[in-house]
């Protein structure tokens, strides 16, 4: 039970790895915020928890938008008290577009950023202050594999989560609240299946160590390491959680 008395915020969380993460924290004793647009299946989450013994609320949540994250933010602490844990997990994926950065469509590309890239900050400037009341805290964004390798401008914008994780994390090491980030494989998530279907087996015989496609639990133990103090001097660190799909000198 290592969060016992905690209050964990994750975005994304009413489907794939960001309900897995919400569960897990939830039963290692963190009361949790389910912050996600879809309010039907955040709920769902929420029961769920709840059902197992844990805490959670459901708020409806556009990390895009400033206002949304402080309305998150406050109701947050308005029923737990405060905010210890941040997982920037929200993404448009699923139903993601295909296009050359030379010709995706502007808007889209601007709406696909403000959430994708956007957001991570939109919600931890949201929630850091609240953090710093409570002492510290830590974030967890989330990246993925595609940020090393060429994916068009979804790989971009995990490029700039990275970025932005080490930014922060030097930003608000001296309020004692660390950030990091984890960079997922393949996952075997309705959203993957929509995205790469078949072909999600040609990546998994072709270039990763571990012959298998991941799953939502196996990011929930990194996940939860950079959550918790036993990761208290790690800081500004992009951990890749991918079957080996990628290594870096």
């Amino acid at each position: 039970m290592r969060f016992t008395d905690k209050v964990a915020i994750v975005t994304g969380a009413a489907q794939g790895i960001g309900e897995a993460y919400a569960k897990a924290l939830a039963a290692e004793g963190a009361a949790v915020v389910v912050a996600d647009l879809n309010e039907d299946s955040g709920k769902q989450v929420v029961a769920a928890i709840e059902g197992a013994g844990g805490q959670a609320i459901f708020v409806r949540t556009d990390v895009a938008d400033a206002a949304s994250a402080t309305a998150m933010a406050d109701a947050a602490v308005e029923a737990f008290g405060g905010i210890d844990l941040l997982v920037n997990n929200a993404a448009i994926y699923g139903d993601m577009a295909f296009d050359l950065l030379i010709t995706v469509d502007w808007d889209y590309y601007k709406k696909f950023m403000s959430v994708n890239m956007d957001g991570a900050l939109v919600v931890t400037r949201a929630v850091y202050g609240h953090m710093a009341k409570r002492g510290g805290g830590s974030i967890v964004n989330q990246s993925s594999t595609a940020a090393w390798l060429y994916s068009g401008f979804y790989g971009l914008a995990k490029v700039g989560i990275n970025g932005l994780t080490q930014q922060l994390a030097h930003e608000l090491g001296g309020q004692n609240i660390r950030v990091n980030a984890i960079a997922p494989g393949p996952v075997d998530t309705a959203a993957t299946r929509t995205q790469a279907g078949d072909a999600a087996h040609d990546i998994v015989k072709n270039s990763l160590a571990i012959k298998r496609i991941g799953q939502p639990e196996d990011m929930v133990g990194a996940c939860l390491f950079l959550l918790s103090d036993e990761a208290s001097w790690v800081t500004a660190q992009i951990l890749d959680v991918d079957g080996g799909q990628v290594f870096r000198a």
